[in-house]
């Protein structure tokens, strides 16, 4: 076991000394970081792993409150907007020059250079808080993925109808302890293989959620599908039209949310070609790769459930046979939730690791990594800090949602808080800063205007989302069985 201390590599990353250009002789970047690798196809693989997560099981739900027209039109206006500003968000990576700037390694980073002041500790608590959140609820959806599979067995043993009980905490722990080996991956850089691995199990779970949905259309035992969505007086009452309208909203705007980690992903690209050039390409790629899995999922999901589309149609078994696919489905959305958590967890751990280095940098403990040879797998350098505090932070996020297992309700709520702030406001914030746009000029108007209704949308899905909340409390049971 060898020692070192990685002090002078933290100092070196946040100096402002940086280099003017990248020195071709050095295997270093222009700001003295090791070269950067990533490309505008493994930015996509992180975005797709991001992005086609829990949320594209909802849709068809989602869809089923808010009816053909309404259902559609969010879905795609979400898309845009997303895209739209996402084009915004990449380039602020550097400054004041979105090609020769200054680089950000992080999105507070990115507000401090622009707008600075209070909005960097808004932004803070926007993005991390809502990091927490996703692995928090990516943690309670891996576990209900995995108690499906003990229970599509056992209907195929006893028969659908069979009261097959299963608790959720110790999937919830296994997941735990899978997550704490693969939070000593060092930094987001190393993730690359484990996000293809996670795209790939993405685009499986949802193809074979599509196929059943075709199947059951083709077979003709559709549900009841209308313009307008549920029906008051029949399908729900007037309170829960409106309530789960909201919540639907909220499931629609979490589908697509991934500004939380594109500074991240960005900060993995390659300087040439430029990193905002790479990163408007995979934002391309991603969004409309799952804008076309996202109506695929939400609409034939709709089309085969109708009205009373479950809440997850592949957990929710909306599907009992062939039960051997289904388990299948649903290993492949446990894999792909383990991939997605650390995509989301990475920048957590470099935001307190980075913050403690800071603070204490002759810290032995904080500082030094050792050399470790593992047979098979070759040399791993171990923190013991790192080892602590992300173990520290997985057994927390595990505790939490073994306390809060409501999948819908939490997926809205998720998606209302962060949508607004973090891939509408600050976006447009900082491109009518580096752009300089006049106030009060047609864009400027047109760019508040888009501002002031996400927010309204933001709030009335928040408010849907607690109110789903407090009505999952109130009917939870511990074990989870068919008649939930």
């Amino acid at each position: 076991m060898k020692s070192f201390n990685t002090e002078h590599n933290h100092s070196t990353a946040e100096s402002e000394d940086v280099y003017a250009v990248s020195d071709p002789g050095k295997n270093v970047d222009d700001d003295g970081k090791e070269k950067r690798t990533g490309t505008w196809l493994t930015a996509s693989a992180h975005i797709i792993t991001a992005v086609i997560g829990s949320g594209v099981l909802s849709l068809a739900w989602a869809i089923a409150q808010l009816g053909w027209i309404a259902g559609i039109l969010i879905l795609i206006i979400f898309s845009f907007i997303t895209y739209f500003t996402s084009t915004m968000l990449a380039d602020c990576y550097r400054a004041p020059d979105p090609v020769t700037g200054k680089r950000n390694y992080t999105y507070m980073d990115v507000v401090q250079s622009y707008l600075g002041g209070r909005k960097v500790q808004l932004c803070g608590v926007a993005q991390y808080g809502n990091l927490i959140g996703i692995t928090v609820g990516y943690t309670i959806t891996a576990s209900i993925s995995l108690v499906a599979v003990g229970k599509s067995n056992c209907f195929h043993d006893k028969g659908h109808k069979a009261d097959c009980t299963i608790s959720n905490y110790p999937y919830m722990a296994v997941f735990g302890i899978i997550q704490i080996i693969l939070s000593q991956i060092p930094n987001f850089a190393k993730l690359s293989f484990l996000s293809l691995l996670a795209a790939v199990m993405s685009f499986t779970y949802a193809t074979i959620g599509i196929g059943l949905a075709i199947a059951t259309v083709a077979g003709g035992q559709v549900g009841k599908t209308t313009l307008t969505g549920t029906v008051v007086g029949v399908d729900v009452t007037a309170a829960q039209k409106i309530w789960r309208s909201f919540q639907a909203v909220g499931d629609i705007a979490f589908a697509y949310a991934y500004a939380t980690v594109l500074i991240e992903i960005q900060d993995t690209l390659k300087s040439s070609p430029s990193e905002n050039k790479a990163m408007k390409r995979a934002s391309l790629v991603g969004v409309s790769t799952t804008t076309f899995f996202y109506m695929l999922c939400g609409c034939i999901g709709y089309a085969a459930f109708g009205n009373n589309a479950p809440g997850d149609f592949l957990t929710d078994f909306g599907f009992f046979e062939p039960f051997w696919l289904i388990d299948f489905a649903n290993a492949c959305i446990a894999v792909h939730l383990i991939g997605a958590y650390q995509v989301f967890a990475q920048p957590i751990f470099q935001f307190v690791e980075k913050k403690c280095h800071r603070n204490w940098p002759d810290n032995k403990f904080l500082t030094s990594e050792y050399s470790v040879n593992i047979p098979f797998i070759g040399e791993l350098n171990i923190s013991f800090f790192r080892l602590v505090w992300r173990t520290a932070y997985v057994v927390l996020t595990t505790l939490v949602a073994m306390i809060f297992p409501f999948f819908n309700a939490i997926l809205g709520l998720i998606g209302a808080a962060s949508f607004w702030p973090l891939t509408v406001y600050f976006p447009v914030e900082m491109h009518i800063a580096q752009t300089k746009i006049k106030k009060y000029s047609p864009r400027w108007i047109a760019l508040k205007m888009l501002c002031w209704v996400c927010l309204i949308v933001s709030l009335l899905a928040a408010a849907g989302s607690i109110a789903g909340l407090i009505s999952s409390v109130k009917t939870y049971k511990p074990f989870r069985t068919m008649h939930e």
